[in-house]
């Protein structure tokens, strides 16, 4: 297993190029530009995802400072945490739906 090496993002932008310009032989690349297989890896899943910004090293850095989600987004993520709302209330319901029935099973026995 090859040790991460530090690498600035313009190197994780020309190394993520090349290894789309050959069909994502992530192995290659890790050999060619002396990096991990994994780190390619990631970094051309983050390239995919968030583009040339998702290369950038944000550890220790604020959520804040990234761009704001659009209102499309964020009413994705509300409906979203709604309807998994309603399915732990249904599921709520339906235990004590069952409780009851059990209870009741036991008064006639």
């Amino acid at each position: 297993m090859r040790k991460a090496r530090q690498t600035t993002p313009e190197e994780r932008l020309e190394i993520v190029r090349a290894c789309l310009a050959n069909d994502k032989n992530y192995g290659a690349m890790a050999l060619k530009y002396n990096c991990s297989y994994q780190q390619v890896r990631n970094w051309v899943m983050r390239y995919e995802k968030m583009g040339s910004a998702g290369l950038e090293d944000r550890r220790g850095k604020r959520a804040g400072t990234q761009p704001a989600r659009t209102p499309e987004e964020e009413q994705r993520d509300r409906i979203a945490e709604l309807e998994r709302k309603i399915r732990d209330l249904q599921m709520e319901n339906d235990l004590l739906k069952k409780v009851r029935e059990l209870e009741m099973k036991d008064r006639y026995l």
